[in-house]
């Protein structure tokens, strides 16, 4: 599965559910369909969710009738589980985050690197594009938006430089971003290295992309429903790539644990071996939160 994602964490997570043959699982965010792949291998059904179209139909043809598919987001787990019949489960793996795929795609406009259209919907049904907050949002909106969801320290900066160059032209792609970006940094080398395009794109592309699919919003709401569809003893587990998204999770975990709901598994955070941080460079940051049903 891996020339379309490598799963993250995979033997780590897979483990700590615990699959049981002939047990019930939830992959609520399917991208490449590793970690249903390793979980179907262990004998486990599995109703793969996602939002994107490119990874339900990847995964339809590698799996073929092995597993149920369902376009969704997540924070409707509740329902898209009560229509195919998968209220009562025994574990639930939330990947966070975007996939190799859409990274890798430049027409999907994820990546400062791939010159592409400003879009990066997971959903390419959704009416709210990247383009779009970029060339619509006043300067006090992007900076809250740069600010809180990427915490760049050059967010005000950046934010001025966008209204003046959306004055001159509409900002289309995500090569005009960037070289906005690396000039609101003082850049001024129209062909920085990929070391420095790193340096002062990630977080704000990072902020944009959160902003557009409502990724936090989306954890916060999800996370309680998926909760109740647990047998006794199921668990759930969540991988996490920046500390927004994992404080979002062990924030949720500490209160299900206070309202003597089960108990957290992980009582740090599980990370990457070196080894995989050196296979796959964009795992480095993972972090594995696991809580099991009482």
């Amino acid at each position: 599965m891996n020339n379309y994602h490598t799963p993250v964490l995979l033997e780590e997570s897979i483990d700590l559910l615990k699959i049981k043959s002939g047990g019930k699982y939830i992959d609520a965010t399917l991208g490449g369909g590793g970690h249903s792949q390793k979980i179907l291998s262990l004998g486990g059904r599995v109703l793969g969710i996602d939002l994107d179209t490119d990874a339900l139909e990847y995964v339809k043809k590698k799996l073929g009738k092995q597993i149920i598919l369902a376009k969704g987001n997540f924070k409707n787990i509740d329902e898209i589980a009560h229509l195919n019949d998968f209220e009562k489960v025994e574990g639930i793996i939330f990947d966070l985050g975007v996939s190799s795929h859409q990274i890798d795609t430049p027409e999907r406009g994820f990546s400062f690197l791939k010159e592409g259209p400003l879009d990066m919907r997971m959903d390419k049904d959704s009416p709210v594009t990247a383009e779009a907050l970029i060339n619509l949002l006043g300067k006090g909106e992007l900076y809250e938006i740069f600010n809180n969801f990427g915490q760049d320290s050059r967010s005000w900066f950046v934010s001025n430089s966008i209204i003046k160059s959306r004055r001159i032209k509409p900002i289309q792609t995500t090569g005009d971003l960037a070289q906005i970006v690396q000039k609101a940094y003082g850049i001024r080398n129209n062909e920085p290295s990929e070391f420095t395009k790193n340096l002062v794109n990630r977080k704000i592309f990072q902020a944009l992309r959160i902003a557009v699919n409502s990724e936090l919003e989306n954890i916060s709401e999800g996370l309680p429903k998926a909760i109740y569809l647990l047998k006794e003893k199921g668990r759930i587990a969540v991988i996490s790539f920046h500390s927004l998204e994992d404080s979002i999770v062990k924030k949720i975990f500490k209160d299900f644990e206070k309202k003597n709901m089960g108990r957290i598994i992980t009582e740090k955070p599980i990370e990457v071996s070196q080894k995989e941080a050196r296979e796959n460079p964009r795992a480095k940051s993972a972090k594995l939160r696991v809580f099991e049903r009482s």
